[in-house]
């Protein structure tokens, strides 16, 4: 009995969603704009977003620059978005914000849009365009709207990104490193230190460049092995300095003294 009965509900929602379905075709082909409008917000507002999309398609053009055309942009974007189509989603959330400057969903298109972008960030070793993209949007929300709630959300998502790009310029620098091109490596490093002043990973860094000009002078022309030598010393001094209790300087301790023997 219990098999039947599930069997009778499904063919009921087979027969339902026939109908439904011949029904939209039917709308669809409408001349009606107004009833196409009203179906795809109830589409919509129910979670079927795709089905709502084919509505507002239709009638985007009709409504534009009108209160209906305002929430069709929004919707729309909206849609795109909770379908995971961050790019489409992202246009029209800026679509929204240049047709309708003054709406108000302005500001929540203005974080979502800069949201598909961060979204759409790819993998760390891979091109990064798509991140500086985002890092110039969510700043520009931020400057915008610096009273908004969602202010400390864009931060924490910037420094996400930041993060990724960090790392894409240390696997550089490593790969340069294991690659023995050290005056490469020791910029890439430099760099590091320069560019994310307060990186978690500052200790690394300098180690690396004292590891690194240590191994350089090492392999250099005698003529240029005071000065590389030198640069090591200092470089392991200042993380001396900043780290005290740094678990690289046990390695680096007997390189330096070495380095200075050299010099005298």
């Amino acid at each position: 009995m219990l098999k039947k009965a599930h069997l009778y509900l499904l063919v009921i929602g087979l027969i339902v969603l026939n109908a439904g379905c011949k029904n939209y075709s039917k709308l669809i082909k409408s001349p009606d704009n107004n009833l196409k409008y009203k179906t795809g917000v109830d589409l919509y507002q129910s979670g079927h977003f795709k089905k709502a999309l084919e509505f507002f398609d239709l009638v985007r053009t009709y409504y534009q620059g009108t209160k209906k055309g305002e929430k069709i942009t929004y919707y729309t974007a909206n849609s795109y978005f909770q379908t995971k189509d961050y790019q489409l989603a992202g246009y029209y959330f800026k679509q929204y914000q240049q047709m309708y400057p003054k709406g108000k969903n302005a500001q929540d298109a203005a974080f979502l849009e800069a949201y598909c972008s961060y979204l759409q960030s790819p993998r760390s070793e891979l091109d990064q365009t798509m991140t500086y993209k985002a890092i110039i949007q969510l700043n520009s929300f931020i400057d915008r709207y610096p009273d908004s709630p969602k202010v400390a959300k864009a931060r924490e998502l910037i420094k996400d990104l930041n993060d990724k790009l960090e790392k894409k310029d240390y696997d550089i620098a490593l790969l340069y490193y294991k690659t023995g091109s050290y005056q490469a490596a020791i910029t890439s490093f430099e760099n590091l230190l320069n560019q994310y002043p307060n990186s978690k990973n500052k200790e690394l860094y300098l180690y690396y460049i004292a590891k690194t000009y240590y191994i350089y002078a090492e392999k250099s022309i005698p003529e240029k092995q005071k000065e590389r030598f030198e640069k090591m010393v200092e470089a392991y001094n200042n993380l001396l300095y900043l780290y005290p209790k740094s678990q690289y300087l046990k390695e680096l301790k007997p390189l330096s003294e070495k380095a200075i023997k050299f010099l005298k």
